[in-house]
């Protein structure tokens, strides 16, 4: 038993040096802002060498004092122009970051390594509010709340600064919808929010713009019908009159055109 442990201790103790990994860091960002990934070295010694690399490409070197080396065709050329270190620290500065950036980074000095774990969130649309038209109802209007395009948020519905109903998405480039029933004659303050873990959006409800009543739809709607069949109405009644006309100044030229041609003996 004490050889076994004195094994592992010595198997331990000669890795000692080979590495050191300290845990996986997070950091999240919007798409299009900057994101610095700090290198966890508080400065770079004379003739250090840091490495940088995304999902195991390297994509930079740093040295003290001399210029930094980035490796722009690596990664298929993702980060050209779009790259800045720090050479004090190591430090890595991602212009004009993407939703393609995201992903696993490493940065190596000596024996040490440093994981960052970075999301790139794509830009949140602001949602929008609908009414549901093939609902109607005589007490409640049908509404609903939607957006295109989106991954990894949720779509809510909020009365007041409460959330009722909610529904997420965690798949790419996705459309997602929430349904709302309100009364008519809710005075209820109600908004619907998209969100993912570090940004929102929200679009509030107006009930009195969006909801109507299943009769006042009909009444536009008939309407709207009355005055096509009444100007319908009009154009047939004046292509009426014009055919009539033309056929009385027809008739009225042909008659004229007999006398001429054969007329009266008198006595």
């Amino acid at each position: 038993m004490i050889d076994t442990l004195i094994f592992f201790w010595l198997f331990s103790w000669s890795l000692t040096g080979v590495f050191v990994a300290d845990a996986v860091k997070s950091e999240s960002v919007t798409e299009g802002e900057s994101v610095s990934l700090n290198s966890s070295f508080t400065q770079i010694h004379r003739d250090e060498e840091i490495e940088w690399k995304f999902r195991n490409i390297l994509i930079a070197i740093v040295k003290k004092n001399k210029e930094s080396k980035f490796f722009k065709e690596s990664a298929e050329g993702r980060f050209r122009d779009r790259l800045k270190l720090d050479h004090q620290t190591g430090s890595l500065t991602i212009i004009n970051s993407r939703t393609t950036d995201s992903g696993l980074y490493t940065v190596s000095r000596d024996t040490t390594i440093n994981t960052i774990n970075l999301t790139v969130y794509a830009r949140l649309p602001v949602p929008v509010i609908s009414r549901d038209s093939s609902q109607c109802s005589s007490s409640s209007c049908s509404l609903v709340c939607s957006a295109v395009n989106v991954s990894h948020v949720t779509l809510s519905w909020f009365k007041g600064n409460s959330s009722f109903s909610s529904v997420s998405v965690s798949d790419l480039s996705s459309s997602i919808s929430l349904h709302l029933e309100v009364e008519y004659q809710d005075k209820n303050t109600y908004s619907c929010v998209i969100n993912n873990p570090i940004s929102h959006q929200t679009q509030h409800l107006n009930i009195t713009q969006l909801c109507h009543t299943c009769a006042d739809s009909i009444h536009c709607c008939g309407f709207t019908e009355t005055v096509i069949r009444l100007a319908l109405s009009a154009l047939v009644g004046v292509a009426t009159v014009v055919v009539l006309v033309y056929d009385i100044r027809s008739r009225s030229l042909q008659q004229k055109k007999s006398v001429q041609k054969y007329p009266s003996n008198s006595d």
